[in-house]
């Protein structure tokens, strides 16, 4: 007899064994009868001559099989004939652990894909980016190239920069969004094109060299439609004719985990894509340069071969360049400037998310406590005849097994559902920004883990209580036991439970206030009726002395739009996608030196009326106008950060000049208002404002203010610059959703934390729930007495709730005081969020007042229904 006829054919085995041990008995039965007996003594002294026939039946089965899948197999049969009697149990058991586990599969999946996995290029782990102390990637060009040329540390460091580009295949112009990397780039991240060819560094011979571009596959397949005779087909870059020649592959998307370019272009046609000189060594315009470690070369000696670089350049070009020190850090989430936020966010995520299974543990712990209770006289029952204390424990276990596996399972396929969601959401639609969080099979694994652990937390919490049950005991004292009054172990659970949930719940209003409070800020600009036109006038072929006039016909023609207020125009707005910064010098400064300069402002170009159409309060001197031109002395405007840091106080500045690092010197004629100009989180920070026409850019954004309806506003704009310039790409929006960028985290903060302040929420209801419910029915036969002798409504709920309800005061005080210390945390990422807020303060402790009503409500009820004379009968 093989296994399988042993594992899966038992029921016919054991039918022929019974069948087998009948024809013995017959046929001994036959033989004394034939020796003289009756048939019934006959009959007798066969099955005493035998033995226990059931006895021998189990014995031989057990020799025939595997008796511990046997055993396994019965207690699941068990297991599920106990839950299934229990339906209400079940599902509210099942649902519970699925919102847990569901909600730890999303957190570790988002974890998983942004700091887990490893960028999709051979090798991963030894790409570093080179970062300035400060966080900062950006390079110039010709520091790149002594960079890579200087240093020994690294397999080739290659250079990447991303940038807009209208692209035209010959039918209309569309904005895209180009990766100008260096001719090394692909090779020195060991990656092969899907189709065609990759460019090399061989290809580079100086500035606009190598007019090529790589598509991506995902680009290939959306606007090319996949055409395999793509490559060698000529498109328009910015008005300039760039070859296709080739296609990335399948899975690369870029060496920033969730920015997706169009495609990728040689970094030295960047004079013709924006107009910048490649040789300049002051200008940082370099996002990030990067490249694979050398087999046996660690961080640190790495970081010493590039200060010995440094070193050498601010020797020998020390006007443009100083504190040329460096380190090293991931380049899939830019280093320390997205990746701490990013790390330290999704810590505290996991940890909420974490303790809301362990809360979820705690309420099914509590609850399997108190029907292992109820269950007291069937344990009692089951050990008086025999049963092993491993086997009721074993069976137990069982049925938090079935749950555990049933909740993970459906908690796994809503966090599928939800993940495939957010991977193709687009949060910000102007940037090319995906979230590939889909789960694959670390998140899996990661499910089943969490369900076993869970099975294992709150399945044992009634161990000691089945090992410590005493058959006669229980027989005896009947199921109407008192409860104790010491503090037990489920009684710490609770508490530690309404903890928790007030934690969340206290987080989750902080973050929401302090949304609320960011939207309704001060900025330095009003966002409400202004809408925000972006285009760079290089991608129609707007260069050098093209683009002024350009501009001002821009101007004049969204200016006569009906029902616009004003019109003005920056190479960049605060808040926006980029922001730049220069190097101020006092007017005594005569070496111009980069370490000499005073501060370091944020610089933005403006033309006359930028302060009106933004919104920008002008607190002294006065705006810009058309006679500031490039034939007039320089001026600038600053804000009351800069004026106090180069000029001693406000006052002081207006008339006052400082000097640009090319020498120039310029006045101030104008104090505006400080706002918030590259985060919202930022602490004030000094800026300048410029004319445009005293330094003219191609980067456009027009700010239209009016109080039309955005979308008819929206089309007549189009209308006008489509007039100008059919091939000018423009991309539209209203201020108000500019933001999106900066409020992306905080949105996300604050929904991830109400989700998880209301699931806990849910919990926490469902833990008091248990308690209340299980403290009145096992007290209802006192409460029936008290009844009896005359009590009053408020006596008896003080003696049916007034266990949980302490409870609950003590799990929110405690939680509360967590929160209020947590909230600190979200500060960093919430503008202006902060725990000391009464609103906050009071609105938990409502909130805790109405979860503790709303979990009592039922339990009171029944209390109050108490009939003595129906206890009576019963007993």
């Amino acid at each position: 007899m093989n296994w399988f006829d042993r594992i899966f054919h038992r029921d016919k085995l054991y039918g022929d064994l019974s069948e087998e041990i009948r024809l013995h008995l017959e046929e001994r039965k036959e033989q004394l009868v034939a020796a003289g007996m009756s048939a019934e003594e006959a009959e007798r002294e066969a099955r005493r001559a035998f033995g226990n026939r059931t006895l021998v039946e189990e014995r031989s089965r057990e020799v025939w099989r595997w008796p511990w899948i046997e055993s396994i197999s019965g207690d699941v049969r068990f297991a599920m004939r106990q839950l299934r009697r229990s339906p209400g149990f079940t599902v509210a058991a099942v649902v519970t652990l699925a919102l847990a586990i569901g909600a730890n599969a999303v957190v570790f999946s988002i974890m998983n894909a942004f700091l887990l996995r490893p960028l999709n290029v051979p090798h991963a782990e030894s790409l570093f980016a080179v970062f300035r102390p400060d966080g900062d990637s950006a390079e110039s060009y010709p520091d790149y190239v002594d960079l890579r040329d200087r240093t020994h540390s690294f397999d080739g460091l290659i250079a990447y920069e991303v940038l807009t580009v209208g692209l035209d295949t010959g039918s209309n112009a569309s904005r895209t969004w180009a990766e100008e990397a260096s001719g090394n780039y692909f090779d020195a991240m060991g990656l092969q094109p899907y189709l065609g060819r990759f460019f090399h560094a061989s290809d580079e011979n100086g500035s606009n060299s190598a007019p090529y571009i790589v598509l991506t596959y995902a680009y290939w397949h959306s606007h090319f439609q996949a055409d395999q005779g793509v490559v060698g087909r000529v498109v328009q870059l910015n008005k300039h004719p760039f070859t296709v020649i080739g296609v990335g592959p399948k899975d690369f998307h870029g060496t920033l985990l969730f920015f997706h370019p169009d495609f990728f272009t040689p970094i030295v046609n960047h004079p013709a894509l924006a107009g910048e000189d490649l040789t300049t060594r002051g200008n940082r315009w370099v996002f990030m340069v990067m490249g694979h470690l050398k087999p046996g070369v660690t961080q640190a000696q790495a970081i010493a071969d590039l200060n010995a670089t440094g070193a050498y350049l601010e020797k020998n070009y020390s006007k443009d360049e100083s504190k040329m020190q460096f380190k090293l850090g991931r380049p899939s989430l830019y280093g320390d400037y997205l990746g701490k936020p990013v790390r330290e966010f999704m810590t505290g995520l996991t940890l909420l998310s974490g303790l809301i299974l362990l809360a979820a543990c705690a309420n099914l712990g509590s609850l399997f406590a108190a029907r292992a209770a109820d269950r007291s006289r069937e344990v009692a029952l089951r050990l008086a005849l025999g049963a092993s204390r491993r086997r009721i424990l074993r069976g137990l276990f069982t049925e938090a097994v079935l749950i555990a596996l049933a909740g993970g399972a459906l908690g796994l396929a809503g966090s599928v559902v939800l993940l495939h969601g957010l991977s193709v959401w687009q949060p910000i639609p102007r940037w090319p920004i995906q979230l590939a969080v889909n789960p694959d099979w670390r998140v899996y694994g990661f499910a089943l883990l969490m369900a076993l652990t869970s099975a294992l937390l709150f399945g044992s919490v009634p161990v000691r209580q089945v090992l410590q049950t005493s058959p006669y005991e229980v027989v005896k004292a009947g199921s109407s036991a008192r409860l104790g009054r010491r503090l037990t172990f489920r009684d710490v659970l609770l508490i530690v439970q309404i903890a928790l949930c007030a934690v969340l719940v206290t987080s989750s209003m902080v973050a929401l206030r302090g949304l609320a409070r960011s939207l309704h800020g001060n900025f330095g600009f009003r966002v409400e009726n202004a809408m925000l036109v972006d285009t760079d006038l290089s991608m129609a072929g707007y260069v050098g002395d093209k683009i002024t006039p350009m501009q001002k016909r821009m101007i004049e023609a969204v200016g006569a739009i009906p029902g616009v207020e004003s019109v003005a125009l920056a190479d960049q707005v605060p808040l926006g996608d980029t922001s730049n910064d220069t190097p101020i010098f006092t007017e005594s400064t005569s070496d111009l030196k980069i370490s000499n300069a005073a501060a370091t402002p944020l610089l933005y170009r403006i033309s006359p009326d930028y302060f009106r159409a933004s919104g920008t309060t002008l607190l002294s001197g006065r705006s810009f106008t058309t006679q500031d031109d490039k034939d007039s002395p320089n001026v600038a405007i600053v804000n009351p950060v800069f004026a106090r840091k180069i000029f001693g106080s406000t006052e002081k500045a207006i008339g006052g000049f400082f000097k640009t690092k090319d020498g120039v010197r310029t006045q101030v004629v104008g104090i505006v208002e400080t706002g918030k100009y590259a985060s919202l989180t930022e602490d004030p920070k000094p800026a300048i404002f410029i004319p445009l026409e005293q330094s003219p850019s191609s980067a456009t954004s027009m700010i239209v203010r009016s109080v039309r309806d955005p979308q008819q506003l929206d089309a007549a704009i189009r209308i006008k610059l489509r007039d100008l310039d059919r091939g000018l790409p423009v991309f539209i929006q209203t201020r108000f959703k500019e933001l999106d960028a900066m409020l992306f985290g905080p949105r996300m903060a604050t929904l991830s934390l109400g989700v998880l302040g209301l699931m806990g929420a849910m919990l926490s209801i469902t833990g008091i729930f248990g308690m209340a419910a299980y403290t009145v029915s096992k007290r209802l036969r006192e409460l029936g007495i008290r009844i009896a002798l005359g009590a009053q409504r408020r006596e008896v709920l003080l003696a049916a709730l007034a266990r949980p309800l302490k409870f609950l005061a003590f799990g929110s005080a405690a939680g509360l005081l967590l929160g209020v210390l947590g909230g600190r945390v979200l500060a960093f990422i919430v503008s202006q969020a902060t725990p000391r807020d009464p609103l906050v303060l009071g609105g938990v402790v409502l909130a805790m007042l109405l979860l503790g009503l709303v979990a009592t409500w039922i339990p009171a009820q029944r209390a109050l229904s108490v009939d003595p004379l129906a206890l009576l009968r019963e007993e």
